[in-house]
């Protein structure tokens, strides 16, 4: 181990902390969005057929958003650009609020926008897990941040009730009381981001960071490689598409049989506590025994997920049975698939490489949420769910024939 390396190590672990904190304060204002933002919708314009449009709103901004935040973080650092966006996205939880107000439906939306950002931070702060981090732990750094979104995401959904109690204390319009949290959480994650990312893990990688060597079997995904990035921007994007379209459409199919605000929190709680509790376990798992399995077995979760919800979706256990299964699976997909982006591209393009990654999986959720709510009034929930199978088969398929192009590139080298 060389001193840069040693120095490295050094740092390594109070970084990832901090963006640890940033995580769990970031998920407490996603999580009060994502629950509410449906049902927001559809009271402000009064069509459960636009409802859906919360979620690409949200999904929009974090697209827009990637970008311009990898390129900040390439300009001026990780704790620069994290702690811009999170304030952006404090920002447009107090414009929600007075856009219900005003009942304007663009105003609305416009702020959904500004949220989304929030979204753009999470996906920013995983990657910058891997800025000081060698090739066999990778994955495991990345996923020890993925995972801290799981306190405040799991906490957000759950907040609806105390974040109502606040609201009409203080006056504010039906559901709109938990954005307050949203606002408070998101002032101090940009706080924690900005007093203790220090060094910027970015700018500091390079200075001294150099990638560890290839062990083991995982040495032909740790190599630059077109195909398997594209292999890896696809799986994350079409992952991220299908678990949008339906958990955007789950408050809805729920209060159709009659659930109350609080049950809907519980059963996105419980999905988002699937999407993020066992990405410790799929990191460890992508540093063994490699990328590409791990992302090929997120897409049969994914499966069976789909076909429960479908099944099931007139119950409502069934549904979030299916919803936390599909949780499982976009973690699966996402944390293996992320780390495949990151070590396919040489060192100098990663940020770059990254923000395109992240406008990809978000446009693509975007599409998914715009569609959902049109496809739920024309096939119900079942057929919605059932048609995600369609994007893990672009997926699987995508996938073999990654598995077979490393095959043939190894079979050469031998």
């Amino acid at each position: 181990m060389t001193a840069g390396d040693a120095a490295r190590d050094r740092v390594r672990p109070r970084i990832i902390g901090v963006l640890v904190a940033g995580q769990v304060l970031g998920g407490v204002s996603a999580g009060a969005t994502i629950s509410l933002g449906a049902l927001l919708a559809a009271d402000v314009t009064g069509s459960e057929a636009l409802s859906g449009l919360a979620s690409t709103f949200l999904t929009l901004g974090a697209a827009i958003a990637a970008v311009p935040l990898a390129r900040l973080a390439v300009r001026s650092g990780r704790r620069i650009a994290l702690a811009s966006g999170v304030l952006l996205s404090a920002a447009g939880a107090a414009s929600t609020i007075a856009a219900v107000v005003t009942m304007s439906p663009v105003w609305l939306f416009g702020s959904f926008l500004l949220v989304g950002v929030g979204s753009a931070v999470g996906l920013q702060a995983r990657f910058a897990a891997t800025d000081l981090s060698g090739s066999s732990t990778r994955a495991r750094d990345l996923s020890v941040v993925v995972w801290a979104t799981t306190i405040g995401a799991v906490l957000g959904p759950n907040l609806v009730g105390p974040g109502a109690a606040v609201g009409d204390v203080v006056g504010l319009p039906d559901r709109t009381g938990p954005f307050l949290f949203s606002i408070v959480s998101g002032l101090l994650a940009a706080t924690v981001y900005l007093v203790g990312l220090r060094p910027d893990p970015l700018l500091e990688s390079r200075r001294r960071v150099s990638d560890a060597p290839a062990v083991g079997g995982r040495s032909l995904e740790a190599v630059p490689s077109e195909g398997r990035r594209r292999f890896a921007i696809v799986a994350v994007a079409a992952s991220h598409a299908v678990m949008v379209a339906v958990m955007a459409m789950t408050p809805v199919q729920l209060h159709h049989h009659g659930d109350a605000d609080a049950v809907v929190g519980f059963t996105l709680s419980l999905h988002i506590a699937g999407m993020y509790a066992l990405s410790p376990v799929f990191g460890w798992l992508a540093d063994r025994i490699g990328r590409v399995p791990v992302v090929m077995g997120g897409q049969g979760l994914i499966v069976v997920a789909l076909v429960v919800a479908s099944v099931g979706a007139h119950d409502s256990v069934a549904v979030g049975t299916g919803l936390v299964l599909l949780g499982v699976g976009w973690s699966a997909s996402t944390i293996a698939g992320s780390a495949l982006v990151t070590e396919s591209t040489v060192a100098e393009d990663r940020p770059r490489v990254q923000g395109r990654t992240d406008l990809t999986m978000n446009l693509g959720g975007a599409a998914a949420g715009a569609l959902a709510g049109v496809v739920l009034s024309l096939v119900g929930y079942g057929g919605l769910a059932l048609s995600g199978l369609a994007l893990v088969a672009v997926v699987v398929v995508t996938g073999l024939v990654t598995i077979a192009s490393s095959r043939r590139e190894a079979a050469a080298r031998g």
